[in-house]
């Protein structure tokens, strides 16, 4: 549950968010492959920040640029963070890793991203965010970039893989709902 005032009055109001949980152990990749090769085949390569060299200046403003664009859809976002906020809340996390931030690159710039904290005193793994630019979407791109999140946190050793979302975010929740992921009511 999230509170928050109207902007233009002095109600409050609160959201219930959708929670959403996968067995990452249980999870059928072979059924989402495909979507890999239509990337493939579409030329938009898939990598992660750790493949392309790391957290380094350059790709923590290309994160932060392409997160800002694609959090601009969230219902009831709001202004997104500041630069230096969202490095210490991205980057600076005892969950970060590099190779958790999976890449779509379409002619050298990034038009997707899924990023994915772990979280080892919980016991799991956190899809922090699954974005892709206007252009590309409704090609199955977010379901690539998931499947190779899914498969970093099953290498990671990680069984259970957490997100929320605003209830009126009906393509993120369908498209984790396709995936497997069900109501966890943690």
């Amino acid at each position: 549950m999230r509170g928050g005032r109207c902007p233009t009055t002095k109600i409050r109001f609160v959201v219930e968010w959708v929670r959403l949980r996968l067995d990452v152990d249980g999870f059928d990749d072979a059924a989402f492959e495909p979507y890999l090769r239509r990337a493939h085949e579409a030329g938009i390569g898939l990598t992660t920040m750790a493949e392309l060299g790391g957290d380094t200046e350059d790709h923590r403003r290309a994160l932060y640029e392409l997160n800002k664009t694609c959090s601009a859809d969230i219902p009831e976002r709001g202004e997104f963070f500041a630069y230096e906020e969202f490095v210490e809340r991205r980057f600076e996390s005892p969950g970060f890793h590099p190779g958790g931030v999976v890449l779509a690159v379409h002619d050298g710039a990034w038009v997707g991203m899924s990023a994915t904290s772990l979280h080892p005193a919980e016991g799991y793994a956190f899809s922090e965010m699954t974005g892709v630019l206007a252009p590309y979407r409704g090609k199955g791109l977010s379901l690539a970039l998931k499947l190779l999140a899914i498969r970093f946190v099953r290498s990671s050793g990680y069984g259970l893989l957490r997100t929320f979302h605003h209830p009126r975010n009906a393509s993120a929740i369908a498209m984790n709902r396709r995936l497997g992921f069900t109501d966890d009511p943690a």
